[in-house]
């Protein structure tokens, strides 16, 4: 168990060299970017460190939440159309950055424990700050992407799911989209 969390320390060391080489400065753009790179290597880490142990169930699971994180994120913002805090664009609400690492953390912490899930769960907050710094989300757009991200991956990872037989299906009927849920009590 400890092999594949040997590769997460390592690609989050390889990270922060890289974040030293950006011109690491006060300016809004580099504390954005390496938000960017954290909310990319946070689900990365956690798919790699899976499949690295050879566990097939929590690959399955860490990927199902986060295709659950990003379709749900992205039904919101094309839903509510909040404005960004630097007026770039409609898609303010909820946070996808921020979404995505929390799911992340919540998935190493349900499948390997609270010794990787806290630093996980740093990162992810890292990240949400890193939104609001930098003038792209207002601190409830983070707010919302950290419950969608953390209840997502909750729900689908924990044995809880397997208990009540819970199961998520995307759905269409040619004009929307939608998903599909249910489970046994």
């Amino acid at each position: 168990m400890r092999q594949p969390f040997c590769l997460l320390i390592a690609l989050l060391v390889a990270l922060s060299a890289t974040a030293q080489t950006l011109e690491v400065s006060s300016t809004r753009k580099a504390v954005r970017t390496s938000g960017d790179v954290f909310s990319i290597l946070l689900p990365v880490a956690g798919l790699t460190a899976a499949a690295v142990q050879q566990d097939w169930t929590g690959v399955k699971q860490a990927a199902f939440s986060g295709a659950v994180t990003l379709g749900a994120t992205f039904l919101l913002k094309k839903a509510v159309k909040k404005e960004r805090p630097d007026h770039s664009d409609f898609d303010s609400f909820p946070s996808r950055h921020t979404a995505l690492s929390f799911a992340a953390a919540t998935f190493v912490q349900q499948r390997y424990g609270w010794q990787w899930g806290l630093p996980c769960y740093v990162l992810s907050t890292y990240v949400g700050w890193t939104r609001v710094y930098g003038k792209k989300h207002d601190w409830w757009d983070v707010a919302a992407g950290a419950a969608i991200g953390a209840g997502s991956s909750f729900l689908l990872t924990r044995r809880f799911a397997k208990k009540h037989d819970l199961t998520l299906c995307p759905t269409t009927d040619g004009h929307g989209y939608g998903l599909y849920a249910s489970m046994r009590f």
